[in-house]
């Protein structure tokens, strides 16, 4: 190896370790153990569906001198925000919550090129955390929620639309993913071919995305333009709708629900009950430690170079039937999206890029560090005492590496698991209505609202949450 190459690296392996202590020092927030008993705390609390407390739960933590989120986490912090908001019944709060996160992921994008020069060099979570693609479009589905709980059909159209229309939202998600790993096919072919070929390898697989079309985003596109009065733009959503069940088999593999047939014929004279219900907690990111054999290595404790990785971790969710009882008539509501599958699909669709970049970027510290244990030995000299100066020199080398490596695990942590939906066909009037959720045999809750009022031609949405889960993380880098 060529002086300048050695001296090259050096230098890079310098600026990789004041950058990480700068870094360090400079977006402070909460160590990864006080995050994992806050989000600890944070889940027990949203699984008893307490919502209130949830949100000062939140808060409390974000004040600490050592905050939940830090600063290059701020979206993650405004959409759980939004959620917790929404789910408690603060439509403006959540509003506002979610138009900044929204805000930021905009901003982010159009500087992701200026800070992606730190992710090669420490890791990704040097920069702002730009969002995850299907957090932005389920922005926009809540955001819709919102605006019709405040009475504003105006507002909620708008948000279903940035979906919906052509150049928005979802159109945009399939031609970004299937023009990115083209690209990454063809820049990076040959660092995946080395990565295959290693010992103990696995396949790597570019997977494009096969969500372009979002079935609940469609149900709601629907019943707003029918309240709308717009019977033509509904009917065309409602043909979208069916295809996206058609046509990503992958996602949407049960049966249209029956409730969908209903909204197209709602009985003259009578007013119809649409009921939407969101239960569990999607999946979350975890660290997954990858170690592969890399014999070129002259250092032998720098052979087994460690890849810190994201990997998403399903939040089991017990509920598998929900009944509502309207009337003293049951009724079985229907899966319409399952959002934990959307976020695996979305995700798995950009982890190629996220392993390459991971790939590229340990090798070159790994290289780096090799280059200076050669440098001590040189310097060390032989026998028992150069020996030992060499074995620290290479552990804490190695430990340096691995200390700057960590996995970007940020993301929103209360997304709903799945969307059921129910239509009743009811004579106007005022009703109450019971939701129960049910394990297999066993009724696991029960919420009733009562006095909801129930209009002819109008548009009469219930919305329920139990976001009750199976908390099992274990010990998990949060």
């Amino acid at each position: 190896m060529s002086r300048i190459r050695r001296r090259t690296l050096l230098i890079y392996l310098i600026i990789m370790i004041i950058s990480v202590l700068l870094t360090t020092s400079g977006c402070a927030g909460a160590s990864s153990q006080q995050r994992q008993n806050m989000y600890k705390e944070l889940d027990e609390t949203v699984a008893r569906n307490d919502f209130q407390a949830s949100l000062q739960q939140l808060i409390l933590a974000q004040a600490a001198n050592r905050p939940l989120y830090n600063n290059n986490n701020v979206i993650s912090l405004y959409i759980d925000k939004g959620l917790l908001e929404h789910y408690g019944g603060l439509y403006r709060d959540s509003s506002t919550s979610l138009q900044d996160a929204e805000r930021l992921i905009q901003e982010a994008y159009t500087r992701s090129l200026t800070q992606s020069v730190a992710t090669y060099i420490i890791n990704d979570n040097t920069r702002e955390y730009p969002g995850e693609d299907f957090e932005d479009i389920y922005i926009s589905v809540f955001n819709a929620l919102n605006h019709y709980k405040l009475n504003d059909i105006d507002g909620a159209l708008v948000e279903v639309r940035k979906l919906t229309l052509p150049s928005g939202k979802l159109e945009l998600l399939s031609r970004k993913y299937d023009q990115g790993n083209q690209k990454i096919r063809g820049e990076h072919g040959a660092a995946i071919d080395q990565v295959q070929n290693s010992d103990g390898a696995s396949e790597i697989v570019t997977k494009p995305t096969s969500f372009s079309n979002s079935a609940l985003a469609r149900y709601l596109s629907v019943l707003f333009y029918q309240a709308d009065r717009n019977y033509d733009s509904a009917r065309i959503e409602l043909e979208q709708l069916r295809l996206a069940f058609a046509q990503q088999p992958g996602i949407y593999n049960f049966a249209v629900p029956n409730a969908i047939q209903n909204i197209e014929n709602t009985p003259l004279g009578e007013a119809r009950l649409d009921i939407l219900t969101f239960v569990g907690l999607s999946p979350i990111k975890e660290e997954e430690i990858l170690t592969q054999f890399f014999p070129i290595f002259q250092d032998r404790m720098l052979r087994n170079p460690q890849f810190s990785l994201p990997k998403l971790v399903d939040r089991p969710n017990r509920i598998d039937r929900i009944e509502v009882v309207v009337n003293g008539e049951r009724h079985n509501l229907e899966l319409l999206e399952n959002m934990g599958a959307v976020i695996t699909d979305t995700f798995n669709a950009r982890y190629t890029n996220i392993f390459l970049k991971t790939y590229i970027r340990t090798l070159l510290k790994y290289t780096a560090a090799d280059v200076a244990s050669r440098e001590v030995q040189k310097r060390s000299g032989g026998g028992l005492g150069g020996a030992l100066v060499n074995a620290t020199a290479s552990a804490a080398l190695r430990a340096g590496v691995d200390a700057s490596e960590n996995a970007d695990i940020r993301m929103a942590r209360f997304l709903p698991n799945k969307a059921y939906i129910g239509s009743i066909n009811l004579e106007p009037g005022t009703y109450n209505v019971t939701m129960n959720f049910y394990s297999g045999r066993n009724l696991v809750r029960t919420k009733t609202r009562e006095d909801i009022v129930v209009r002819a031609n109008n548009l009469n949405l219930a919305q329920f949450v139990n976001l009750d889960f199976i908390y099992a993380i274990g010990e998990v880098k949060l």
